[in-house]
């Protein structure tokens, strides 16, 4: 018969943590499990297992209560979910259905060779930019604008956001060095952790995001261009762990720069979304970034039309016109000689700007699911469509 550390072992083998998307024993996190009849200390011998959760002590089919000690480390101190796993590992621990286990759970460090182990394996399985090889299922969608003011990083939080509440690992990169703003409107203020040199994404809204705004004197101006911005963009795919994500999303610069040709070289099966308004000095200029596809090996998978119209006291106002997504449609359609559909088109709210500025994507209630509002549902469409 098992003993209750050997199938406790395996129940823990379960626990995935989150930063790593791997289980806490694949990566060393377990160090030991102790169990011993609870009020009956010495009445006979505990056993303890590491990685072949062996052991001689048949508790497996007592009905009596035992004291668990699980001892967990962690890959970095005070990581900042470790309380996260530590309720995993109690909930895997209390819900053992063949005795009532008391769980203790004593939490230390990884020692410096252990944690240089790990990131030697994990550095060793990617070792390189873990998106474009061959078999990879992400879906990679960059989300593009002719200029700049029209919603485009708007778009892509509340995207990103709404893909996660809809049950897909999201990640999503700020490649807009220049301007970036992910980190305002997920309301990041934390740093990445920095895992002996391989960089943990910050989670926020169940989105995985790295940007160049977490990391200190980003405040200053950035005047990249070239080959160092190009490096940027490596580093964000290659030196952070993402783990296996259904959807990557990057926020790119305005425009048709170095980082938009940068992104199609490095994500060549990454798929382009023009966002527009509706008025033709946003049109015009959008098709720009669409015809970038001409010069680099990209799919423009379609356009998403922003601030289309205003609901006003039962009256649909179109403050900035219309017809700006149908027209960047077309001419792109004409253009690359392929279907680049008006995907959907967004309202003006305010409340896009007021939950944004507070860090909360819109899409979301204050609990992180999936609103039931129109922009919610809105979104809920376009993620469904990028998707099919």
């Amino acid at each position: 018969m098992r003993t209750i550390e050997a199938e406790l072992y395996e129940r823990l083998s379960k626990v995935i943590d989150p930063e790593l998307g791997r289980s806490i024993t694949d990566v060393g996190m377990i160090a030991a499990i102790e169990a011993k009849p609870a009020g009956r200390v010495g009445a006979r011998e505990t056993s303890e297992v590491s990685s072949d959760a062996a052991g001689d002590a048949d508790f497996a089919d007592s009905a009596d209560s035992y004291d668990v000690t699980v001892r967990v480390e962690l890959t970095v101190k005070d990581c900042p979910l470790s309380q996260t796993i530590t309720n995993q590992i109690n909930g895997a621990v209390t819900s053992y259905p063949r005795a009532t286990l008391i769980p203790h759970i004593e939490v230390s460090s990884m020692s410096r060779d252990k944690l240089a182990d790990l990131v030697a394996g994990l550095k060793a399985e990617r070792r390189q930019n873990p998106f474009n090889k061959p078999g990879v299922k992400t879906r990679i969608f960059a989300i593009a604008s002719g200029k700049g003011g029209v919603g485009k990083s708007s778009v892509a939080a509340n995207l990103a956001a709404t893909f996660a509440a809809l049950g897909y690992d999201t990640a999503a990169i700020d490649a807009d060095i220049y301007g970036f703003s992910l980190p305002k409107l997920f309301g990041v203020h934390t740093q990445p952790t920095n895992l002996n040199g391989m960089l943990m994404p910050v989670t926020a809204w169940g989105v995985k995001m790295i940007s160049i705004g977490m990391f200190a004197g980003s405040e200053r101006a950035i005047l990249w261009r070239g080959p160092r911005l190009q490096r940027s963009l490596e580093q964000f795919l290659a030196d952070v762990w993402w783990g296996s994500p259904d959807v990557l999303l990057l926020d790119l610069a305005p425009g048709t720069g170095d980082m938009a040709i940068s992104v199609a070289q490095a994500l060549p099966n990454a798929e382009l979304v023009v966002v527009t308004t509706p008025q033709s000095s946003a049109s015009d200029v959008a098709v720009r970034s669409g015809l970038v596809a001409l010069q680099v090996p990209m799919k423009v998978r379609g356009v998403v039309e922003n601030m289309s119209y205003f609901d006003h006291s039962g009256e649909r106002l179109r403050l900035f016109g219309e017809g700006g997504g149908a027209r960047v449609s077309q001419q792109l359609t004409d253009a690359l000689g392929t279907d680049v559909p008006l995907l959907t088109q967004l309202p003006l709210q305010p409340e896009i700007r007021e939950i944004g500025e507070t860090g909360r994507p819109a899409v979301l209630t204050p609990e992180g699911a999936l609103d039931s509002s129109p922009l919610a549902q809105s979104f809920e469409a376009l993620a469904k469509r990028l998707m099919s």
